[in-house]
């Protein structure tokens, strides 16, 4: 799991083919409960780069994609955001969505 900074978003976002972020906060319970999801489903889909932005820390990074609900999720396909989803997920409906925009 990669934690994602202004000084190496980009870098990850371009150099990887797929890339989900977590866009999330310590203080928000649905992003805790969605924790265990996204590092289960990390372990499960290896060819995916999994990675959070901690939005009270990376405040500039949440507000250039309209960030306004946590947890937020944002699938990127060799650096362009390809789908957005907002709100707490389970694995099995979190894999299908990944997949159905691959």
């Amino acid at each position: 799991m990669e934690v994602l900074q202004s000084s190496n978003f980009e870098k990850t976002i371009q150099t990887k083919e797929w890339v989900i972020v977590d866009f999330w906060a310590e203080w928000c319970r649905p992003c805790l409960m969605l924790a265990p999801i996204f590092e289960q489903t990390a372990q499960e889909m290896p060819d995916i780069t999994f990675a959070k932005v901690n939005v009270d820390e990376e405040g500039e990074l949440a507000m250039r994609f309209g960030i306004s609900s946590i947890p937020a999720l944002i699938l990127f396909h060799k650096g362009q955001p390809v789908a957005t989803h907002v709100g707490t997920i389970s694995k099995e409906r979190l894999k299908q969505w990944i997949q159905s925009h691959r």
